[in-house]
C-alpha cells in the first residue's frame, strides 16, 4: 500500500507541475501581472484560479460522500477552523511574499526544473523559513 501512494503521489504530483507549466503559473511576471489590479492587469490566471477552485470543490463533494480515501484509513483534514490572529498574520506574509516574488510554493518548486536563478533563491529561502516557523512553533514563541 505504501508503494502505491508513492507511486501516486508521483505521478498526481507530476500532473500538477504539468498544469501549472501549462496554465503559467511558473512565469513570475505573469503571476504579478494578475496581481496588479491597479496597473497593467492581466487576469488570465483568475481562470486557472477559478478552475482550481471548482477541481477542489468537486473533490470536497466527493469526499464528503466517502468514508475513507482510497490510499488510506482515514481523512486527514484540518483540525483547527478558527480564523485568529496568526492565521491572518500568516496570509498577509504570504500574499505580500506572493505578490514581491510572483512565486508561491508549489509553483516554485516546479520551477527549479526551469533552474531561474529567481527560484533557485527562493526555495532554499522558503524552506529555512519552514523550518525556522518550526522551530519557533515549537518553542512557543510562534
Amino acid at each position: 500500500m505504501a508503494g502505491l501512494r508513492l507511486l501516486s503521489a508521483l505521478i498526481l504530483g507530476a500532473v500538477f507541475g504539468f498544469g501549472l507549466a501549462i496554465s503559467g503559473m511558473l512565469d513570475p511576471a505573469r503571476v504579478r501581472g494578475f496581481l496588479d489590479i491597479a496597473g497593467n492587469w492581466d487576469p488570465s490566471l483568475g481562470f486557472v484560479l477559478a478552475g482550481a477552485v471548482l477541481v477542489a470543490g468537486l473533490g470536497r463533494l466527493v469526499q464528503t460522500r466517502l468514508s475513507h480515501p482510497l490510499l488510506s484509513d482515514r481523512f486527514h483534514l484540518p483540525e483547527k477552523t478558527q480564523i485568529d490572529a496568526r492565521l491572518i498574520t500568516g496570509a498577509a506574509i504570504f500574499g505580500i511574499g506572493w505578490g514581491m516574488a510572483g512565486l508561491c510554493p508549489g509553483p516554485a518548486v516546479a520551477d527549479l526544473m526551469l533552474g531561474a536563478p529567481a527560484v533557485l533563491v527562493f526555495v532554499p529561502a522558503m524552506i529555512v523559513g519552514m523550518l525556522l516557523h518550526d522551530r519557533l512553533a515549537a518553542d512557543g514563541t510562534c
